[in-house]
This record gives structure tokens, sequence and C-alpha cells, in this order.
């Protein structure tokens, strides 16, 4: 439980982090990328929300109506971490490149010491193609395990658990997300950055968790990305550098 807190104390950090004067023009483009989508994320999310509300009050029978005050919650909650997840994951995809010379700066702050072989703003059409590619690894890594789970929702009695295991799984994603962007500046290869952050499963759940809550908050979620990627960067020079 000690680390499970600690992780979410990461994330704070990354908020105050990204208020730093030093730190502010490599928060201004994810920051904006965040609030352009998330502003899609949740008109997107609304209008699901009323499809799947008209789709479940029209499939219990009648003497089943007291079922919708214990079912309604559970498709919320799926629907809300379904399109807000989805978007967080395009918003990196597209932001990657500037979230890497963020991290980059935030280790640099917290360091005192530049790293190694980095051009800064020069690097950063460099570092477009291999960011890009580095984010659709990982979408391919969330697939080949989200379709499973999402074939969960489908079957009876399980697909009551089906949204809290989302919840785990989505955590679990978001910590990989994020700590791929200090550790990659570190050309730490994805298997071994799995492998650092499972060896600390709680931390990376709770700084996963506390990144998944950001996102599902309407207006909050728009620093959820930036705060993340410089809590994981903080998370990795308190936690993972000196392992390297």
């Amino acid at each position: 439980m000690k680390d499970v807190i600690k992780g979410v104390r990461y994330l704070r950090q990354g908020l105050k982090l990204m208020r730093q004067p030093g730190l502010r023009r490599y928060v201004a483009v994810p920051l904006l990328v965040s609030t352009v989508l998330f502003s899609a994320g949740i008109v997107v999310s609304i209008q699901l929300l009323e499809i799947l509300l008209g789709w479940l009050l029209g499939w219990l029978p009648g003497w089943l109506d007291w079922m919708r005050y214990l079912l309604w919650p559970i498709f919320v909650l799926t629907a809300v971490l379904l399109v807000f997840y989805t978007f967080s994951l395009v918003t990196n995809l597209i932001a990657a490149p500037f979230n890497g010379l963020l991290a980059e700066a935030v280790e640099r702050h917290l360091t005192g010491a530049p790293l190694e072989d980095t051009g800064g703003w020069q690097a950063l059409l460099r570092d477009i193609v291999p960011s890009l590619l580095s984010e659709l690894r990982k979408l391919l890594y969330f697939l080949l395990r989200a379709l499973p789970l999402g074939l969960l929702f489908l079957i009876p009695a399980v697909n009551l658990a089906a949204p809290f295991l989302w919840v785990l799984f989505s955590a679990w994603m978001l910590a990989i997300e994020y700590a791929d962007y200090p550790m990659g500046n570190h050309s730490m290869r994805f298997a071994e950055q799995r492998k650092r952050l499972r060896s600390r499963r709680l931390l990376a759940y709770g700084f996963g968790g506390g990144s998944l809550l950001m996102t599902m908050i309407p207006v909050v979620n728009f620093f959820a990305m930036t705060a993340s990627v410089a809590g994981a960067t903080a998370m990795w020079v308190g936690e993972f550098r000196e392992s390297t």
C-alpha cells in the first residue's frame, strides 16, 4: 500500500513541476494538444452515454426495473473509461515528440545534469518518427490485451467485474505509457521498461491509477498528460535511475 500512495504522490509532484518557470515552455504544446482532444472526448462521451443508457433501459424487462440502479453506474464507468482512455492514447500519439522533450527538461531540472546525446528542440524533427513508432508499439501491446479483456463485457455475470479489471489494466498501461518517456530518453528498450515497472508493480498501479483518475475528470484531464509525463520522470529519478 505504501508504494501505491508513493505512486500517487509522484503524480502530484508532476502537477507542481509543470508550473515551474523553466519548464513551462515544454508544457505548452502537450497542454494544447490535451485541451483540444479531451474537449472532443467530453462531447463524444456524453453522446455515448446517451446511447448506452437508451440501450440499457430498452433491454431490461419491466420486472427487472430495480436492476437499472445497479447496472447504470457500471455502464457509466465503462463508457467513461473507454472514451477517455482511447482519447488518452490518441493524445499521447500526437504529442509524443514533445513529451520526450518535456521528460528531458524535467529530469535536467531535478538532477541538474543534462542528458547525454540530446539535441533539445533541434532534435524534435529527428525524433518524430522514433517517437511515433514507440507509441505504435505501445498501442499494439495495449490492443493484444485489451481485446480479450473487452470480451468479458459480453459474458453475463462476468461483465459485472469487467469494468474493475479494466481499471487495473488501464492503470498499468498508463504507467507504461508515461514511464516510456524518461526511460526512452536513456535508450531503454520497451521490454526492459516493463520489467522495471513489474519490479515495482504497486508503485506503477498507484501512479497509473492517479493518472487514470485525472483523465476521467473533465477540465482536470486537460492537464493529465503533462502532469503524468513530469510525474513519471520524477518517479524515474527517484526510484529507477540509480539502478541503471
